[in-house]
This record gives structure tokens, sequence and C-alpha cells, in this order.
């Protein structure tokens, strides 16, 4: 009798020290990660480095699913219709509240076919200029564009991505009247504005930082609402005269709607852990990106006041709404 109750206390003791996967609880499989752009974006390099701290916490797979295509909305339609259980959820950028407005047919309703989980990270925009155009200040380069209408142009990574809208949003505060270059990516872009062809770029941080800190280029204004962590010394746009013209580019993690909410808490609970190690703040470091948490509700709420904002954006800026 002794040795069969020893047995017994054996087993729920080891069952005690098992992680929840291991006892039944979530998850117990591996969970999927749809990022809906292609591997290397900034969106698919935070991805992974949360979903790497993710599998080590929660003791299996948080694999990255790439579904690039359609501007996102691709990745958008599978999460939307997969089953809302926690095992299929998307990490996506601020784009995800764009797409209502720039896309006349979506097979999704992105107010309210996804739960919000939590933001993971801010990103912002540098506004970045050729040391050549004797433009060294964001006052100076307003006052160019108001003395010379229509003249001066900008890059973007192209129609209706956040590099676009960024300057759509500066370029409304400020009264200027500039032209949109839109490229295929940074790359091109970032040439371009170093080579002086195009005017000025809000680019996102990692791709220019160093080219900023040799002196290729200059930053003269981050377009977020605060001071960018890995540009300390750059104003915001407002701070250096032009209010109104913020533009958050974030990226976040969402579920399908109707996942349950201790799921839901959980995931959140997770991003958050996985964002206060070392090597998560270091690589976020690189990319120029802040760290930034809601609770799911908060981040709810944000997601559906953010597609309000940008539907009036878009509209303002003229943006052509594709099929």
């Amino acid at each position: 009798m002794k040795s069969l109750f020893a047995a017994a206390l054996a087993v729920s003791s080891l069952a005690l020290g098992l992680p929840a996967a291991a006892q039944g609880g979530y998850p117990n499989k591996a969970i999927r990660v749809i990022v809906p752009f292609a591997a290397g974006s900034t969106t698919d390099i935070i991805a992974r480095a949360i979903t790497d701290k993710m599998s080590q916490s929660m003791g299996q797979p948080v694999i990255v699913d790439n579904r690039g295509g359609a501007s996102g909305t691709i990745g958008q339609a599978a999460v939307a219709t997969a089953a809302p259980d926690g095992y299929t959820i998307m990490i996506h950028s601020s784009s995800h509240t764009v797409s209502p407005s720039t896309f006349a047919k979506l097979s999704f309703d992105t107010a309210n076919d996804f739960a919000g989980v939590t933001p993971i990270s801010s990103t912002p925009n540098v506004l970045v200029i050729a040391p050549s155009k004797n433009l060294k200040t964001l006052p100076q380069l307003v006052a160019h564009a108001k003395a010379h209408p229509g003249k001066m142009n900008f890059a973007s990574a192209g129609q209706g991505s956040a590099t676009h809208l960024n300057a759509e949003k500066f370029k409304m505060a400020a009264q200027i009247d500039a032209v949109n270059i839109p490229f295929k990516g940074s790359a091109e872009a970032v040439t371009e504005v170093i080579a002086g062809r195009v005017d000025y770029y809000f680019s996102p941080i990692a791709p220019v930082i160093g080219q900023i800190k040799d002196g290729q280029l200059l930053a003269l204004a981050v377009g977020s609402p605060r001071r960018a962590s890995a540009l300390p010394e750059v104003p915001t746009t407002a701070e250096a005269g032009v209010p109104g013209s913020e533009f958050n580019f974030w990226i976040g993690m969402m579920a399908p709607a109707k996942t349950p909410r201790d799921i839901v808490n959980r995931l959140h609970d997770e991003v958050v852990k996985a964002l206060a190690t070392p090597e998560v703040k270091e690589r976020f470091l690189k990319l120029g990106a802040d760290a930034w948490t809601l609770k799911p509700e908060q981040f709810d709420a944000y997601i559906k006041d953010e597609i309000k904002a940008n539907a009036a954006l878009v509209k303002a800026a003229g943006l052509q709404v594709g099929n």
C-alpha cells in the first residue's frame, strides 16, 4: 500500500512540474503565426524575435508562416477564417488598419473579424534628406516647399504604404504641395534620396541609420508621436513645428475573432514577457523599434479608431482605391 501511495505521489509531483502544454492545457501543439509580408521585412524580423522567445516560454513551436501579397490582405484573410482556438494568429503592421480604405472589396471585416492581442512595437519613420539639398531643419524644408509649390517630391515604398501615408499626413499638416514618387521598397528609395534625385523620404530607421551616422543623409525629424530611442536627438515633426503630423507605424499581434479570452490574455502575457528579454531589447534597438504594448481590449479600441482615422487620411490625400 505504501509503495502504491509513493508511486502516485511521484506521478502527481511530476505532473505539477510539467508545463501546461504537457498537461493538456493551451498550447498542446504548434502555434502558427501568419505574417502577411515577405521574409526579411521589418514585420517579419520583429515577429521572429518575439516568436523565438514564445516558443521557449510556452513549450511548443511557434512558427512564422509568411503569406505575402496584396498589401497584406492575403494573410489577413487566412487568419480571419481560421479556427478561433489560438493555434493560428497573426503579426501584422498598421497596414492592417489601412486596407479597408485602400481596397474596395475585402473578404473579411477588419474591425470585427480579429481580436487584438497587443501591439508589439512602435517603429518610427525618419524624414531624411541629402545634405546637398542644403535644407538643414524641418522648418527650412517646409519654407522651401511653400516657396516652390508642386516642385518638391518625396519617395515612398509604394502607394498606400506606411511611408507614403506618413508623408501625406505631414504634407497636409504642413500645408505644402509635394509629389509622391513610389518605389518598390526602401532600398531603392534611399538610393534616390542620397543621389538627390528625390527630395526627401519618411524612411524606416533601420535602412538609413548607417547613412545618417556617416553623413550621407540628414535626419530632420521622426514622424512618430514620440522621439525614437535609436535617434534620441532627432525631434518629432510636431516638435519641429508641424503639429498634427504624427503617424504611428506599429507592429502587433491579432487572433481570429471569438478566440477565447483566456487564450488571448495568455498570448498577450507571452509577448510582454518576450519584450522584457535582453535579446529582444537588443534586436529592437538595432531595428530602431520601441517596445509598445496595450491590453487586448485597449488594442481593439485603438484599431477601430485607427481604421476611421486612416479612412479620413486616404480620402483627404486622394489615394486611389484598389479592387
